[in-house]
């Protein structure tokens, strides 16, 4: 089974996807999403999270839409609570070396390798089914907000994401990785053109490409 499901609307039923599966017969239904795409700086973290049917949804959105407090309190619940989850974190040579949607898609895949199973089927944020899983799949639109095991990766791989960046802030204090976890920020850029990029730093990305190319033409 492949499928794109387009935006639906955020008041309806948000189970529907996982219950899609469970009708059929397929109960381990695993909810993917990355985090850190954008940054400059810092790996691009993927979560795939398997729920129960009476795991309570309360309060789980897209990680984006969330204060860092409300996922703080949010990790606990869906990590001890979730059937099974699993990260993949692929960091900024992979990232440059596939490009950012190669790395996304092979951060996916170790979080669908890291379960402690093998699960029926598969739910993926956004357009794209991840290729080279030969499971049945189904990408939703906006499916950090409108599916509960989706909404769940999020968060879980949002929290995961952060934690890692606080913790090269203290190996590179000087670019502020704690505040700002590697986005684009007036911060982040001041940092950048003063010190230069970092280790964890994308070569590929614009900015720091760019500042690879004025530093050699001089």
């Amino acid at each position: 089974m492949t499928h794109v499901a387009k935006k639906q609307n955020a008041g309806s039923d948000r189970w529907r996807y996982e219950r899609g599966f469970w009708e059929s017969g397929q109960w381990h239904v695993a909810g993917i999403d990355e985090v850190g795409r954008g940054p400059l700086a810092g790996p691009v973290v993927a979560v795939a999270c398997i729920l129960s049917p009476d795991f309570d949804p309360t309060g789980v959105t897209d990680s984006k839409a969330l204060s860092p407090q409300q996922r703080l309190e949010l990790f606990p619940r869906i990590s001890h609570q979730s059937v099974a989850w699993a990260v993949g974190v692929v960091g900024p040579e992979d990232i440059d070396r596939y490009n950012i949607l190669g790395a996304t898609f092979l951060a996916m895949r170790q979080a669908l390798g890291g379960l402690p199973f093998t699960p029926d089927a598969v739910l993926v944020d956004g357009k794209f089914l991840v290729p080279e899983v030969e499971l049945p799949q189904r990408a939703i639109i906006d499916g950090d907000r409108l599916c509960v095991s989706i909404g769940c990766a999020s968060i879980l791989a949002k929290e995961v994401r952060d934690r890692i960046m606080e913790e090269y802030d203290a190996t590179f204090p000087e670019y502020g990785f704690a505040r700002h976890k590697g986005y684009a920020t007036v911060e982040h850029l001041a940092a950048l053109q003063q010190h230069g990029p970092s280790p964890i730093h994308r070569q590929s990305f614009s900015p720091v490409r760019e500042w690879q190319q004025n530093r050699l033409a001089f």
